[in-house]
C-alpha cells in the first residue's frame, strides 16, 4: 500500500512537470517570426537580433560544461560549422542562457576566455543569464540550433546533426543539419528537414524567472 502511494505521488508530480513545460518552453513553429531580442555580448556591447535583418542568421544554444557541447568543440566541427556558414555572409550568435547560480555558469570573461581557446567563430557570443530569449525560442539543450531568415522568420529549428550521441566518432557519420539548412536556404530551396530533435543537456534555466 505504502508502496503503491509512493508510486503515485511520483507519477502527479511527474505529470506535474511535464504539464509546466510546455508554458515554459513555449516555442515559435518554423514560418512564423522569430522572437526578437536584445542582449548583451561577453564584451559588454548590447546586440539586438533585429539589426541582422536582411541577412540569415544561426542562434546556437551553448554550454561549455555540458559533455555535448564539449564533442562538437573538441572536434572542431562546430567551429568549423561556424567558419563555413559565416564565410557565406550567415551572422552566428552563440548565447548561453545558463542562470549564474548554476555549478557550470561562467562568467562573461571566462565565456570569451573558453571560445578564444576553442578557436570559436560566432559572429558574436551572448549572455543569457535570466533565460527570457532561451524561453521565448523554447530551447532545450546545449546545443539547440534555429536559422532566422532574412525576414525574420524562423526557418530551422533542432539539432546540429542526425545522430544524437556524445561521440566525437559519430559526426562524420552525420547530416550537419545547420549546414544543410544555410546551403538550402542560400539556393533559395525550402529546408528538408525544417525541423529536428535537438539533444544534448538541459538547459540550466533561472527557477521562478
Amino acid at each position: 500500500m505504502m508502496l503503491r502511494r509512493s508510486l503515485a505521488r511520483s507519477v502527479l508530480a511527474l505529470c506535474a512537470g511535464l504539464a509546466a513545460l510546455p508554458m515554459a518552453l513555449a516555442a515559435p513553429a518554423v514560418g512564423q517570426p522569430a522572437p526578437d531580442f536584445t542582449l548583451t555580448d561577453t564584451a559588454g556591447k548590447t546586440v539586438r537580433l533585429s539589426e541582422f535583418k536582411g541577412r540569415h542568421v544561426v542562434l546556437e544554444w551553448v554550454n561549455p560544461g555540458c559533455p555535448y557541447v564539449r564533442k562538437h568543440y573538441q572536434s572542431a566541427n562546430m567551429q568549423g560549422t561556424q567558419k563555413e556558414v559565416t564565410g557565406k555572409g550567415v551572422v552566428w550568435l552563440a548565447i548561453n542562457s545558463t542562470e549564474a547560480q548554476s555549478y557550470d555558469y561562467l562568467a562573461p570573461d571566462k565565456l570569451a576566455g573558453w571560445m578564444t581557446r576553442q578557436k570559436a567563430a560566432p559572429t558574436r557570443t551572448l549572455m543569457d543569464p535570466e533565460g527570457t530569449v532561451g524561453r521565448a525560442y523554447g530551447a532545450r539543450t546545449t546545443p539547440h540550433l534555429y536559422i532566422v531568415d532574412p525576414q525574420g522568420r524562423l526557418a530551422y529549428a533542432g539539432g546540429i546533426d542526425s545522430i544524437p550521441s556524445s561521440s566525437a566518432d559519430d559526426i562524420p557519420k552525420a547530416v550537419n543539419y545547420v549546414k544543410q539548412g544555410v546551403s538550402q536556404a542560400l539556393a533559395g530551396q525550402p529546408l528538408n528537414p525544417a525541423t529536428t530533435r535537438p539533444y544534448g543537456c538541459s538547459i540550466k534555466y533561472k527557477t521562478g524567472a
